[in-house]
């Protein structure tokens, strides 16, 4: 058989390199349009080690390390995946945001870049090394019935069919032309660009294959040959096909889908797919009840159908604003039935700090701080259990990166301030803290913020960026720690009626374009979700309530009401979402008497 290498394939030594594999634990962030009858069940059978009912995921964050963390608890359980990886272009992380009325490209993050730069960095032998290791890692998630459904463009097409074929066996089912229809950008010296390329490849040689799920009209030529002879069929003549009532079951050429290029459809991703393309790939490989999974999931095509088809479903990206635009599409389905939202957070973090900074945890952590600091342009302070450097006239803090930064580590930071005012070489020149963390408990960006300004301290939250888990992103120079958003609620109680409002809405505009801001008239322009979860115990953010914006409803209503069941003292949490998909919560207790 005729192999493809690639730099990267190889050991010096002639071994395979095999693909990354660590299975790191999920941690669910948020429950989506869950009942609070239902979740008081899931509660329930969690704490009497019962089983736990299927819950569909949408994962934020990089398939290097999601899909072998799902290996331990689905090999073998997957009926369909579909990718559709980049296809080499500048675009392909990037999307369009509408705000005050003004539509503007924002372009990929560094964490997006790196991804970017990881796939494309060496030309097709990263590409290609990065597809391999995906695919062989994919292959054992599948079941022995499975398929797998690659979409790619004629860039990429020969060189994945060699690897498809090496780690598939060669069990190609269909190799499927999609001839779209619609627009297209002429190019000087190649002809328009009308098709991609979608190989479908089965595990195993009892696959599933359901055509007659997908038949479509035969076109009107065919029609035209043949006569009609009743509700029973047709009947044909001499020398003539027979024609089957339902439609014909379609070829591997598909002509009859056209590209998106108008209508509520669009999310503003530029490589989003059609819904009627993956219906009818989900349609031909699957039944109801059976899993789909997409790992490139972008706009969330792939699970939007799969949910609207009885499946359930997988789906997992590297762009926080991908998570948040398939979140929105999820939920506009009113029929949609309870998801989880996940991440690896703090355990791919670990990961890193060990591989990175060693096995001694106490020299791991100081080398992890002076890491930071040296990354956010501060000189290293010694000797303090709480401040960690200084920048400017600025001290400084460090987060872990096993836990958000709470309220006590703020109020521990500020304590150890306050003793240094006006002593020696290092008492600080001014009275600011920039407090830097990967994760931050609820409202303690504005109740550590109040609190600390009591006692004349400017405290500032800042965000350590998840870029820099990679070294190019590093080398290149352009991390950035972006301070976090402010959101202020009130809630005014009736009996046991509690009414909800937003009055403002801060973000901060460092990453948003000049021109784009003086577009901002109003601070709702910032706002493009908001969800509430009514009685949080604690534990992950239930979305109980949710409004956001789409093409049909610019608007996005600030004020809402529930009504509580029975009396006692709950925990409001507030989650809202800006229009580039960060998050910013805020927490509150009500007494219902």
């Amino acid at each position: 058989m005729t192999e493809l290498i690639w730099e990267g394939k190889y050991a010096a030594d002639g071994s395979r390199i095999p693909a990354f594999r660590v299975a790191l634990p999920f941690q669910t962030v948020e429950t989506a349009n869950e009942s609070a009858q239902v979740r008081q069940k899931t509660l329930d059978r969690y704490r009497q080690h019962g089983p736990i009912e299927w819950r569909n995921r949408l994962i934020w964050g990089d398939n290097k390390y999601v899909v072998p963390s799902l290996l331990p608890e689905l090999a073998g359980k997957i009926d369909v995946i579909y990718i559709d990886p980049p296809f080499a272009t500048g675009q392909d992380f990037s999307f369009k945001v509408e705000v005050g009325g003004q539509e503007f490209r924002k372009e990929a993050s560094i964490i997006e870049q790196k991804a970017y730069r990881d796939t494309w960095g060496r030309g097709f032998d990263s590409y290609l090394k990065m597809i391999y290791d995906r695919l062989s890692l994919m292959r054992e998630l599948l079941s022995e019935t499975g398929s797998v459904f690659v979409h790619l463009d004629y860039r990429v097409a020969p060189y994945v069919r060699c690897i498809l074929d090496e780690v598939f066996e060669r069990r190609i089912i269909n190799e499927i032309a999609w001839c779209y229809s619609g627009p297209v950008q002429q190019k000087i010296r190649n002809l328009p660009t009308k098709h991609d390329t979608i190989f479908w490849f089965a595990k195993g040689p009892d696959y599933k294959i359901l055509k007659d799920n997908i038949r479509i009209p035969y076109d009107q030529q065919t029609v035209d040959r043949v006569k009609y002879r009743g509700p029973g069929g047709f009947v044909r003549p001499k020398g003539t096909i027979e024609l089957d009532a339902r439609g014909k079951i379609p070829e591997d050429w598909w002509k009859d889908i056209p590209y998106l290029n108008a209508g509520v459809e669009l999310t503003g991703y530029p490589t989003q797919k059609p819904a009627r393309l993956l219906r009818r790939i989900i349609e031909l490989s699957s039944e109801p009840g059976d899993l789909v999974a997409d790992f490139f999931c972008g706009s969330g095509t792939t699970l939007a159908m799969a949910e609207e088809l009885g499946r359930r479903w997988i789906g997992c990206d590297l762009s926080r604003f991908a998570t948040h635009v398939t979140r929105k599409r999820l939920l506009g389905n009113p029929k949609v039935s309870p998801f989880a939202i996940q991440n690896l957070g703090k355990y791919e973090r670990q990961v890193w700090q060990m591989s990175e900074f060693g096995d001694s945890a106490e020299s791991r952590v100081a080398s992890y701080r002076e890491f930071i600091l040296r990354l956010f342009r501060a000189e290293s302070l010694q000797g303090f259990s709480w401040l960690h450097g200084a920048r400017g006239n600025r001290m400084v803090h460090v987060g872990s990166v096993d836990s958000p930064v709470t309220e006590e580590d703020v109020t521990e930071t500020v304590k150890e301030f306050e003793k240094l005012i006006g002593k020696g070489r290092l008492a600080p020149s001014s009275n600011g803290i920039d407090v830097l963390g990967w994760d931050f408990a609820f409202e303690v960006n504005e109740v550590s913020k109040e609190q600390a300004r009591g006692k004349n301290v400017d405290v500032r939250f800042r965000r350590i960026p998840r870029d820099i888990l990679d070294k190019r992103a590093i080398e290149e120079g352009d991390v950035r720690f972006f301070e976090l958003a402010a959101l202020s609620v009130k809630a005014i109680t009736m009996g046991k009626t509690v009414s909800i409002s937003i009055d403002d809405f801060v973000i901060p505009p460092d990453d948003v374009p000049e021109e784009v801001r003086h577009a901002v008239t109003h601070w709702k322009h910032w706002l493009d979700y908001w969800a509430i979860d009514w009685d949080n115990k604690g534990d992950a953010f239930h979305n109980e309530w949710q409004d956001f914006r789409s093409r049909e409803k610019p608007e996005l209503t600030t004020n809402v009401s529930h009504t509580y069941a029975q009396k006692g003292r709950f925990s409001i949490v507030v989650k809202a979402i800006d229009i580039l998909g960060n998050d910013t919560t805020k927490s509150l207790f009500v007494s219902i008497a």
